[in-house]
């Protein structure tokens, strides 16, 4: 036991390492005049995570920055869904950065570039994700609950591969009394413009409604309605094949469904930084009897130690038209839990 705990903390030790030893020969270009060589670890929503010697990873908005210049490859994104891959390179003109590509350059503004991505070759820095932990408990009644949470997403060029869970058990004494447990594993493809097109294979439990188990295989399309330096909002529609088994039944059930689904990501600049996720699914049936579910989910995070470590909670509220039969189930289920949750990379 001790063995095999050891070596995990030894591997996470040389994949750390390995991560600090990487070449730091970017250069950022402020509006104040400060100039700062280092690692470009990536920009997502306004915020740049740069990574110097001796000070480990610091975190700061678009509007500092005035130029770049990095001979690595990077995946950029554009407001307008355009895609680059290429090097940055520096020009006489301010917040304006020049995108070395296979054939040729493109001048951009700064502002108008939403998301940037290094094209490691590292499987490791590759990776990014979050992890969420929270517990209530209430002792005049007695209940306790406790909530794990997390998301991790591996990029290539114009495609994604994402893993997200999360578990949340409700006790009463000595007692679990209910569970709602997901994960989700799907991958996201870059189309044209604000086109991408997405599959994912889900499987869940949900004590409340009455679902031992299901799985679900979702094929997705996506279109971003906006996609700026602080917010995303997009749209999905598709369709999913749902098998579902209920408790006190070992029948199973198999049937066509339509999923839309809307998604809204929103991060403020000023202190203190906030994040807003919040996600909305509705799931008619094709086949079977009538019956639609809906599914929302609701997580603001205000940063306590800069853009990595945040506080915050989330909400979430499952409705199901028709429960499974056979079973003493409601058609609601909701809770909101305190959360921390730390970010990586």
């Amino acid at each position: 036991m001790w063995i095999k705990i050891n070596s995990c903390l030894i591997l996470v030790f040389i994949l750390i390492s390995f991560e600090g030893y990487t070449q730091k020969t970017d250069t950022i270009y402020h509006t104040n005049g400060n100039v700062l060589t280092g690692e470009f670890k990536k920009l997502n929503y306004g915020v740049v995570s740069w990574s110097m010697s001796g000070m480990g990873t610091i975190t700061f908005e678009t509007p500092e920055i005035n130029n770049i210049k990095s001979d690595k490859q990077f995946e950029i994104k554009l407001n307008n869904g355009s895609l680059y891959f290429g090097s940055f390179d520096t020009t006489r003109i301010d917040r304006k950065v020049k995108i070395i590509l296979k054939n040729g350059s493109e001048l951009l503004s700064i502002n108008d570039i939403v998301a940037v991505y290094p094209l490691k070759k590292s499987f490791w820095l590759r990776i990014s994700g979050n992890f969420s932990l929270g517990f209530n408990y209430s002792k005049g009644s007695d209940v306790a609950s406790l909530v794990s949470s997390g998301n991790l997403t591996y990029r290539k060029r114009k495609s994604s591969l994402m893993i997200n869970w999360n578990n949340n058990n409700t006790f009463q004494a000595d007692t679990l009394s209910a569970t709602n447990i997901n994960l989700g594993i799907g991958i996201e493809r870059v189309l044209k413009n604000y086109w991408s097109w997405g599959a994912a294979f889900g499987v869940s439990q949900n004590s409340q409604l009455g679902v031992k188990l299901r799985l679900d295989y979702t094929s997705l399309s996506i279109i971003d309605i906006v996609y700026n330096n602080w917010k995303r909002y997009f749209v999905s529609a598709g369709l999913s094949v749902q098998q579902e088994t209920p408790y006190n039944n070992p029948e199973k059930s198999t049937d066509l469904a339509g999923i839309i689904t809307t998604a809204w990501k929103v991060y403020k600049y000023t202190d203190p930084k906030v994040w807003v996720d919040t996600d909305l699914a509705f799931i008619p049936y094709i086949t079977g009897d009538w019956r639609y579910r809906v599914n929302f989910n609701l997580n603001p995070k205000v940063g306590i130690i800069g853009n990595d470590l945040q506080i915050g909670f989330n909400f979430y509220y499952n409705y199901d038209s028709r429960p499974p039969t056979d079973s003493e189930s409601s058609d609601t289920d909701w809770g909101i839990n305190l959360e921390l949750t730390y970010s990586l990379h």
